[in-house]
């Protein structure tokens, strides 16, 4: 069939003399139609290249096979890999995943549940910003709720919400890392602490103060500095540590990238680690392996978060299942940066 536009079910029916109802079924291969009837439209179907509307059949069926992943940030390992984790179970699915980024913008990250809510996504997997816990604004997650699209948090959650989620067990990580640096003779720990807010940060804050609590060792204010998750937002804090008439023996980082930016400051200073200061990460980075000295960190299963969070939300939509919520461990991983001799 020479043609300049794309062949329809109805020029399929009309060369074969029935109706487009019957081509319908004998491409979708309805048990009702004639094998041989079956086969011969589907043949001649595929040798003029006729293609499904696959925006069509998922209006028809109510599915659009699209997922909605919205992140902080795609500057960390850790979120690639979760997001590597739910690919891995929701690509064989046949699912599409859109990837949004909102820099911890709480504007961007209503925007983009507003956007995909529109395109009829059939789950969201959230990890909040940090705008949005500092503005207290949950309205765009209430609206996800109300549509009866399954909202699922991966490793920052929002509490109070009837929703999946995946967290670590940031506490317990964020107390192995202190406990191992006491361990280590560390008298004076002090602690880059991550956004005020934010669950994983206070759940490490929280997990810190209280391993000192348990070894008798006083929580210092002067020892607690305030950062980002990023390099340079440590590097003035630790100025300001090593500044001390006092300083620290140990620092905790709330992650891995502000545990290098103390180490970069430690070395400038001209001090050793781990003799001198000790240092502690958290997420196992890939590149903490790498510098020099080796950074100890405790380690988020990132691919792990991702693969449960997929299969929680396969749960809830296809088995209709209720809301479920796993907390992995994190594991502490001892490198040469708190190894004193």
């Amino acid at each position: 069939m020479a043609t300049d536009r794309p062949v329809t079910i109805k020029d399929i029916a009309r060369k074969f003399k029935c109706s487009p109802s019957t081509v319908s079924r004998a491409l979708n291969n309805h048990p009702l139609i004639n094998e041989d009837t079956r086969r011969n439209l589907q043949e001649y179907a595929q040798k003029v290249g006729y293609q499904r509307n696959s925006v069509s059949l998922s209006l028809l069926n109510k599915r659009t096979g699209t997922l909605g992943v919205i992140v902080p940030s795609l500057n960390h390992q850790h979120e690639t890999t979760i997001i590597e984790g739910l690919q891995s179970v929701l690509q064989p699915q046949g699912y599409l995943m859109n990837i949004c980024v909102t820099n911890e913008s709480y504007a961007l990250e209503k925007e983009y549940v507003e956007k995909l809510l529109a395109n009829r996504v059939e789950g969201i997997f959230l990890s909040i910003s940090q705008e949005t816990y500092d503005s207290g604004h949950y309205e765009h997650l209430e609206s996800i709720i109300q549509r009866k699209v399954p909202l699922i948090f991966i490793d920052r959650e929002y509490e109070g919400f009837e929703a999946g989620r995946v967290t670590i067990d940031d506490y317990l990580g964020a107390f192995a890392a202190t406990e191992h640096l006491i361990k280590m003779g560390c008298q004076r720990i002090a602690h880059l602490k991550g956004p005020q807010g934010l669950a994983i940060t206070e759940q490490r804050f929280l997990g810190y103060t209280e391993c000192l609590k348990k070894y008798n060792l006083p929580v210092v204010e002067e020892l607690i500095a305030s950062t980002n998750f990023k390099i340079e937002s440590a590097i003035i804090p630790t100025q300001r540590l090593l500044d001390l008439p006092q300083p620290p023996d140990g620092i905790f980082g709330v992650n891995d990238q502000v545990a290098i930016g103390a180490m970069h400051v430690i070395k400038e200073r001209g001090l050793h680690i781990p003799n001198q200061v000790a240092v502690v990460g958290f997420d196992d980075s890939p590149i903490s392996a790498y510098i020099f000295p080796s950074l100890t960190t405790v380690r988020r299963p990132g691919k792990q978060i991702g693969a449960e969070a997929a299969r929680i939300f396969l749960n809830e939509a296809v088995q209709k299942s209720s809301a479920e919520s796993l907390m992995l461990p994190a594991a502490l991983v001892i490198r040469e940066s708190s190894l004193k001799s």
